[in-house]
């Protein structure tokens, strides 16, 4: 009968590649973010016609949970209706809406998995 020893050692061994991953998704998760806030401030700035400014500085980027962040406007009362899904958009009245957050959410949904796989290569190195 023979002895066989096996000794396992690297990073996902000793535990620095889930540390790794985690330090990704924490980043790739603000960075997404970080433009999406960006992005909706950006739209805003082009589209509204007298913009007092209260709007814009209650878009807010806030980590909800440890796995989520959210972009959201702390709840303005009339954000619905800046967005163009209020009670009081069109048919009731003729404006219908600026649509900035639809937009960004369309875009997101486009470049958030390059944006990740660029920021993935910056940390693979890492792990291996």
């Amino acid at each position: 009968m023979a002895d066989v020893e096996i000794t396992m050692s690297g990073p996902l061994f000793d535990g620095r590649a889930a540390r790794e991953f985690a330090a990704y998704a924490d980043e790739a998760r603000e960075q997404i973010a970080e433009f999406a806030e960006e992005h909706v401030l950006a739209l805003m700035g082009a589209a509204f016609r007298h913009p007092t400014g209260y709007y814009e500085s209650n878009v807010k980027t806030e980590r909800a949970s440890a796995d989520v962040s959210r972009v959201h406007d702390s709840g303005i009362v009339y954000g619905p209706w800046l967005e163009g899904v209020g009670s009081r958009n069109s048919p009731v009245t003729r404006f219908p809406g600026y649509f900035h957050w639809r937009r960004t959410k369309a875009l997101l949904a486009l470049r958030a998995p390059a944006m990740a796989e660029r920021l993935l290569q910056r940390y693979l190195p890492r792990v291996r």
